[in-house]
């Protein structure tokens, strides 16, 4: 009871920890509802290259975290931990390459090189903000519970920011009307890049430059936030090591550490039944700005109805921390996650109205905040599980984050770059008032369709996920035995070494 008390986590120090999730969720926010739409009708980007900068900076993003993972398996302790650095000296870069990804450079040639880059400059940055800050939950109490507590802050912080960026970005973004141009002129699609030519010349641009700079201002403040956030997160948090990490400061063999990592049956299963329903929502949240804007014609009101969307999400996320303590963590999985599936079909049956698409926004947040809570949440058992199978393995929480993580990233850019496509085959015209039938139904598909077969393919996937509650409580007395046996020896060497001085 001493031990656990020692390391009882305080209210401060969780609230510090969680405010350090923010950053990646608030810039993730922002770019994954707002980027695919700021690329096609404010930077005028054909949608084919839209496509490309969508799934070359999403697939390097997921590269970028094993990297990331792999040089912190590398990294030896410094006096401010090992991975509180990564966190420090990223920000000031990451914060620099997000205000140029929302940049329109006064450049005919090059934009596209101009916005790949830059993207995944950001996405490298972020990631060393990110991948550390994940496996810092190892690091900051060996106690399952205040992991577990900590956590549900983490996510509830979390969910927030993403509030945060869907409310400052819509907000200052929606106050500015983008121009648009009537569909009628591109009855002739053959001809549309020459029409679209001719009208750019005549067309007012003041308003689109105020959409511009509002977009500027945007990312200033999300700037301004992502810097406040880290230095709350040095300050108020202090990184501990494990106490077998104390008997060598070698560095863990990445490789080996990889090796046993994959063959860990039970992640294995849990990124599997992640995979999925994590895909469902990112393809969802990547089209659904356009969604609104054409298919439902709520073009003046959709940051408005996303933020609803996170504004549920928020508020939910208490709800499904009692409900996964009451009732264990994968009923949690198929109730919480399941519960969007009639609302995303409801979207695009029913006639279009907005009341019932805040309704279905509401509702689909619920679902979201499962979706956010559960897979961090369920993370720590996993490790806690392989350490009980490999005793003597020690120093890999960053491998696990980080190829979770891989995975998701790199089937989500997988699909944001098929989705892109998609609309350009199925005729997109960029700046347009309205859309081609074409355009709406694959838009139905994949906010509706689409999403739901993966939620349904993940929740069975899921299924196979071996740790439930008895087994969570097994290996929690298990973990506890041996710290014990552990902190045994070491007071008997204390005491041998006392003896023979």
């Amino acid at each position: 009871r001493l031990q656990e008390n020692r390391e009882r986590l305080s209210v401060c120090s969780k609230l510090c920890y969680a405010v350090g999730g923010a950053p990646y969720q608030i810039t993730g926010c922002a770019l994954g509802f707002f980027l695919q739409i700021y690329l096609l009708d404010v930077a005028q980007l054909d949608p084919f290259y839209a496509s490309i900068i969508l799934f070359v900076g999403r697939a390097w993003d997921a590269v970028t975290d094993p990297m990331v993972g792999f040089f912190i398996s590398k990294t030896s302790w410094t006096r401010f931990g090992r991975l509180m650095p990564w966190i420090i000296f990223s920000t000031p870069f990451a914060v620099i390459s997000y205000c140029l990804i929302w940049f329109v450079p006064d450049i005919s040639r090059g934009q596209v090189m101009w916005y790949l880059v830059f993207y995944c400059i950001f996405q490298t940055l972020v990631t060393c903000f990110h991948v550390p800050y994940s496996a810092l939950t190892m690091f900051i109490s060996r106690e399952q519970s205040e992991r577990d507590s900590a956590t549900a802050y983490r996510m509830t912080v979390e969910v927030l920011g993403t509030v945060l960026g869907t409310a400052i970005q819509g907000q200052i973004v929606g106050k500015v009307v983008t121009p648009c141009i009537e569909s009628p002129i591109f009855i002739s699609k053959p001809n549309s890049s020459v029409a679209m030519e001719e009208l750019n010349m005549t067309q007012d641009t003041e308003s689109l430059t105020d959409t511009r700079n509002a977009y500027m201002i945007a990312a200033g403040v999300i700037g301004g936030l992502y810097i406040l956030c880290a230095v709350i997160l040095s300050v108020g948090v202090r990184e501990k090591r494990e106490s077998s990490e104390l008997q060598s400061d070698e560095p863990v063999s990445f490789f080996k550490g990889l090796k046993l990592v994959m063959n860990h049956g039970a992640y294995i299963k849990l990124i599997a039944g992640f995979l999925f329903t994590s895909l469902a929502f990112m393809l969802l949240e990547g089209n659904f700005a356009l969604f609104c804007t054409y298919t439902l014609g709520f073009r003046n009101e959709f940051q408005n109805i996303l933020l609803a969307i996170m504004l549920s999400a928020t508020l939910t996320i208490p709800f499904w921390q009692w409900f996964l303590t009451r009732f264990g963590k994968k009923t949690a999985v198929y109730v919480g996650i399941s519960s969007a599936i009639p609302f995303l079909i409801m979207v695009v049956v029913l006639d279009s109205n907005l009341i019932v698409t805040y309704v279905v926004a509401i509702a689909a947040g619920i679902s979201v905040a499962a979706a956010f809570l559960l897979p961090w949440s369920m993370l720590p058992d996993v490790i806690d599980d392989f350490k009980l199978q490999h005793p003597d393995s020690h120093g890999h929480e960053a491998i696990f984050f980080s190829f979770y993580v891989f995975f998701t990233k790199f089937t989500s850019g997988v699909s944001l770059g098929i989705s892109t496509l998609s609309l350009d085959f199925a005729g997109y015209q960029t700046r347009g008032c309205s859309q081609p039938s074409e355009v709406n139904f694959t838009l139905k598909m994949l906010v509706s369709a689409v999403p739901v077969g993966l939620i349904l393919l993940g929740l069975l996937l899921f299924k196979l996920y071996p740790i439930d509650e008895e087994k969570r409580s097994q290996n929690k007395k298990a973990l506890q035995d041996l710290r014990e046996e552990s902190n045994s020896s070491s007071e008997s060497d204390n005491t041998e070494l006392a003896s023979i001085v």
